[in-house]
């Protein structure tokens, strides 16, 4: 717990101001929402229950998934977000993955853009009613960029590119790609941007081994081509592709003969095993006054389907935080 914070709080808070004086303002409330990939769902669960408990955010900074929760929730569109997610199964994300021969990602994102950045169009970063960022990685210098202005869907698209699956983005002449690389929890842009309160949302699941992916987490066992996939496509020949596509990746999913790792596996792991130690790093030098940790056993990086059960867990892990938050003043002790 930083002293910082917690002792400008109680400051903030007394009546301790003299006769006369104007009361103080009370300290700015930055939310810090990790990167995750599926498990990023929990974040709606968790500001759904912060605000439930009356905490209300004055800095929203999220990376990766968490910029995509973040984002929306700044733009006042969590209710959109929530229902998208809730919507999908594994036929349907699997639906929505264009796939791409570029070279630069497995996927184009084009589809699955589409359905996230509803109603984001129009939205500048500078415009909304919340401080907000999303963090990204410039392609070639690793350089740490936190988009702070400009068009909202662009901001968030490149905060969630992640190498090898996703496209790189281009904004102002520079590439870049999912921010989880270089600052997974980004706390130190919360206090940046003004946080004196900084509640941190991890879902990595540090020291925690992570479900072994499989191909049963991303594809589902028949490919059923939804209506608007078919429409968005046109209808000759997607069948036969999506399910060409979906027996080929089988293929990289499938553990080996000598009950080795697949191929996917071996990539999943090295980039967890990645964020899971610039998180630990990151955190140790500048750690949030709360720290929420989702409870995610058993809930693999690419569950998206599974966002009820992920929501669920987000809000219980804000009310087993919640003697952490009145410690602080954010939520009052009951009489």
């Amino acid at each position: 717990m930083r002293a910082f914070g917690r002792n400008l709080f109680r400051i903030s808070a007394e009546s301790g101001a003299g006769a006369g004086e104007p009361p103080r303002a009370r300290p700015k409330i930055g939310i810090a929402l990790g990167a995750g990939s599926a498990r990023g769902w929990c974040h709606i669960g968790v500001l759904r229950e912060l605000e439930a408990m009356g905490v209300k955010p004055d800095v929203i900074v999220g990376t990766s998934i968490g910029a995509v929760v973040g984002g929306c929730a700044a733009a006042g569109r969590l209710d959109e977000i929530e229902a998208f997610a809730r919507s999908l199964t594994r036929t349907r994300v699997f639906s929505m993955l264009d796939w791409s021969l570029s070279g630069r990602g497995l996927i184009s994102g084009g589809r699955l853009r589409a359905q996230l950045e509803t109603g984001l169009t129009d939205v500048r970063i500078e415009a909304l009613p919340v401080r907000f960022a999303a963090v990204a990685t410039e392609a070639g210098s690793g350089h740490e960029v936190w988009l702070t202005r400009g068009p909202l869907a662009d901001a968030i698209r490149a905060s969630y590119a992640l190498p090898g699956i996703f496209e790189p983005v281009r904004l102002d002449k520079r590439w870049l790609f999912d921010g989880a690389v270089v600052n997974p929890v980004p706390v130190s842009v919360c206090r940046a941007l003004g946080a004196d309160i900084v509640i941190a949302i991890n879902v990595i699941e540090a020291g925690r081994p992570i479900a072994a992916m499989r191909a049963d987490q991303l594809l589902p066992e028949t490919v059923a081509v939804e209506p608007e996939a078919m429409a968005a496509n046109g209808n000759g020949g997607i069948l036969s592709a999506m399910r060409g596509h979906a027996s080929g990746l089988r293929a990289m999913f499938r553990r080996r003969a000598d009950g080795g790792p697949s191929m996917a596996s071996l990539m999943i792991d090295v980039f967890n095993i990645t964020q899971d130690r610039i998180a630990r790093s990151r955190l140790a030098g500048d750690p949030p006054d709360i720290f929420i940790r989702a409870r995610l056993d058993g809930i693999g990086m690419f569950d998206f389907h599974r966002a009820a059960a992920l929501i669920e867990a987000g809000r219980e892990a804000v009310r087993r935080a919640t003697h952490e938050l009145e410690h602080v003043g954010l939520v009052q002790r009951p009489d």
